[in-house]
C-alpha cells in the first residue's frame, strides 16, 4: 500500500493496540497503520510462559528506571515495558483479571458515562476466548485465550487451604461474581503457549490487505494541521518518516510511552514544554500527571522439603525432565506465570471490597529476573489494590528515544503504608496457618525479627517494588486536568485519541492487561461509530 492518507493510525502493538489494529481493520474500506517502536514477536521465550522470567528484562522491554523514590529508601525501581510486537502482554505474567466490578462504577460516578461495569462487561466477554466455556460472565470464541492453571504444586495448594484457614472463602473464578478469596489464577494461554494481544488478534489478520504493521518505527512526533492531527512523523531505519491520515490516530503507547508522545507533540504542560523549546500545541497540565502503579512487597519462606521450582531447576536431572515434559506434554514449570495460587483479602475493616491481592509462586529468588535460591523457596507477594499516591512522568529531552523522568511517588500517603503494613501481617498469618506451617523452615523476607509496624515498614521500604501496573498519565474525565473525554478524545485536538492504561481514572482493583484490551475494543468501536457519522 501506499503512504499517503491512512483512515486510522494506531501509534502501539501493545494490550489495546493490537485489538484496535484487528477492530479498525475488520472493514475492507479502512485503510489502517499499526506503528510498533519494537520487533516482531519471534523470540520463543515470548512465547513459552514462564519465558517472562527473561524477557522482562531483556531487549524486549523498555527497560524503564524511576527516579530515586524517597519512600523507598531513595531507590530507583526498574519499570519493564514491552517493546514488541504484543507490547507488556508478550512479556508480563501472563495474569487474566479484570479488576472489581465497583471500580469501573467509580469510573462512571466521576461523570465518564459508558464506562460502568454493565459497559465494559460485554467487551471483556468479547475478547474472551475461556477455557471453561460462555457465562454471563465469561465469552468464549473471542482472539484472547483464557485457561486455568495446568499444573498444581503441593505447596500451592497448602497456601490456598492456609488462606481458607485464616478465614478467606474459596474461590474458583476471580473474574466471577466475588474477588474475594484463595484459589488459582487463570492464564492468557492455551495448551502451555502464551496468548499475547499480538497472538490473539494480530496473527490471524496479519495479512489483510488494508492493514499494515511497521514495527522497528519509533514515533517521534504527532503532526498538525488547522487543529486536527494530520499525521504522525517516525524513526525507522535510521531515518525518519511520514504517515498521513485522513481520519483518527489513536495512541496506544501505554502508561509511559503515550504522554510522552503527547508531550514531544507539543500537548502538555506548557511551561515544561516551553522549557525544552517545544511548540504548544494545546496546554494541557495533567498529560504526565496522576501516575499510579500498584506497589508490591515479598515474603519468602525457605521450605523443609524439596518441593519447589527451586529444587527443579537447580538439580540437573530435574532440569532436564522439566524440558521434557513441556516438549512433550506442554506442562510442568515451563508453562508457569507470575502467579500460581491467588488470593484477595480485606486488611483494613473499612474496606468493603479486597484491598491486597496476593501472588504465590512456587519458587523464590533475591529479586524478580535473577537466579533462584540454592535452597527450597517460595514467594508470597502482595500489592496493595487501591493506592492514594499518585506520581508524574515527565520528558527531559526532544529525543523520543532518551527515556522521560518518572516520579512513581510511592507510599506517599499513611494510608498506603498502612494496607502494606497489614498485607504483611496476613502474609505471615497464612504462613503460620497449619496447612502451611507444615512446610516453613524459615520466614526469610521480612523476618521473624521485624514484628512491629515500624520494622515491617522498614521492610517495605528496603524491598518494595513495582507489580507492573503502571496508569492514569493520560487519565480520563470530566474535570480541567484530564486528558481525554469519555470517548477517549484528546480534550481541544480534533482526530486524536488515547486507549491503554494511561486513560484509567484511578488503577483498578488487579492485574491491567485485560483491562486495557477492554479499552482498545471499546475505544475500537466508538472510532468506528463516530466515522460512520
Amino acid at each position: 500500500m501506499a503512504e499517503g492518507d491512512w483512515d486510522f493510525i494506531v501509534i502501539g502493538a501493545g494490550s489495546a493496540g493490537c485489538a484496535l489494529a484487528n477492530r479498525l481493520s475488520a472493514d475492507p474500506k479502512n485503510r489502517v497503520l499499526l506503528l510498533e517502536a519494537g520487533p516482531r514477536d519471534r523470540n520463543i521465550w515470548i512465547h513459552i510462559p514462564v519465558g517472562y522470567y527473561k524477557t522482562m528484562y531483556s531487549p524486549l522491554s523498555w527497560g524503564y528506571d524511576t527516579e530515586p523514590e524517597p519512600a523507598l529508601d531513595n531507590r530507583r525501581i526498574h519499570w519493564p515495558r514491552g517493546k514488541v510486537l504484543g507490547g507488556s502482554s508478550a512479556i508480563n505474567g501472563l495474569v487474566y483479571m479484570r479488576g472489581q466490578p465497583q471500580d469501573y462504577d467509580h469510573w462512571r460516578q466521576m461523570g465518564n458515562i459508558g464506562w460502568g461495569w454493565d459497559d465494559v462487561l460485554p467487551y471483556f466477554k468479547r475478547a474472551e476466548d475461556q477455557e471453561r466455556g460462555a457465562s454471563d460472565l465469561h465469552g468464549a470464541g473471542g482472539p484472547l485465550k483464557v485457561s486455568d492453571i495446568r499444573d498444581r504444586r503441593e505447596i500451592c495448594d497448602a497456601f490456598v487451604a492456609a488462606a481458607q484457614e485464616v478465614g478467606l472463602p474459596y474461590n474458583d473464578d476471580f473474574n466471577g461474581p466475588e474477588q474475594e478469596g484463595a484459589g488459582y489464577f487463570q492464564t492468557t494461554s492455551r495448551d502451555g503457549r502464551r496468548c499475547s494481544s499480538a497472538v490473539g488478534y494480530l496473527n490471524p489478520i496479519k495479512n489483510r490487505p488494508n492493514l499494515k504493521i511497521e514495527t522497528a518505527a519509533l514515533a517521534s512526533r504527532l503532526l498538525f494541521d488547522q487543529g486536527r492531527v494530520s499525521g504522525v512523523a517516525y524513526l525507522q531505519d535510521g531515518t525518519e518518516k511520514v504517515a498521513t491520515v485522513a481520519g483518527e490516530i489513536v495512541l496506544s503507547g501505554g502508561a509511559i510511552n503515550s504522554p510522552q508522545l503527547l508531550q514531544l507533540s507539543g500537548i502538555g504542560p506548557g511551561g515544561l514544554l516551553n522549557d525544552l523549546g517545544i511548540e504548544v500545541v494545546k496546554d494541557l497540565a495533567g498529560v504526565g500527571q496522576d501516575l499510579q502503579d500498584h506497589l508490591q512487597v515479598r515474603s519468602i519462606y525457605r521450605l523443609n522439603q524439596a518441593i519447589s521450582v527451586n529444587d527443579d531447576v537447580n538439580n540437573i536431572f530435574r532440569r532436564v525432565l522439566i524440558g521434557l515434559d513441556y516438549a512433550l506434554r506442554r506442562r510442568g514449570p515451563l508453562t508457569f506465570s507470575a502467579g500460581h495460587a491467588c488470593a484477595f483479602a480485606r486488611v483494613l475493616p473499612e474496606s468493603e471490597t479486597p484491598d491486597v491481592q496476593f501472588h504465590f509462586i512456587p519458587f523464590s529468588a533475591e529479586k524478580p529476573g535473577s537466579g533462584l535460591h540454592p535452597w527450597p523457596g517460595v514467594t508470597s507477594s502482595v500489592c496493595q489494590l487501591r493506592p492514594e499516591s499518585r506520581g508524574e512522568l515527565a520528558i527531559t529531552s526532544t529525543d523520543p528515544r532518551q527515556h522521560p523522568k518518572i516520579i512513581a511517588n510511592y507510599l506517599a500517603t499513611d494510608y498506603d503504608q498502612r494496607v502494606l503494613i497489614e498485607g504483611l501481617k496476613l502474609s505471615r498469618k497464612i504462613s503460620q496457618s497449619p496447612a502451611f506451617a507444615k512446610y516453613v523452615a524459615d520466614e526469610v523476607e521480612p523476618g521473624l525479627d521485624r514484628v512491629s509496624d515500624d520494622e515491617l515498614l522498614v521492610h517495605l521500604r528496603a524491598k518494595g517494588g513495582t507489580i507492573f501496573h503502571p496508569t492514569s498519565t493520560c487519565r480520563m474525565g470530566q474535570d480541567e486536568r484530564a486528558v481525554v473525554d469519555e470517548r477517549l478524545r484528546v480534550r481541544g485536538v480534533a482526530s486524536l485519541r488515547v486507549a491503554d492504561c494511561s486513560i484509567m481514572p484511578h488503577v483498578v482493583s488487579g492485574n491491567t492487561s485485560a483491562p486495557a484490551i477492554m479499552i482498545g475494543e471499546k475505544c475500537a468501536d466508538m472510532m468506528l461509530a463516530d466515522a460512520h457519522r
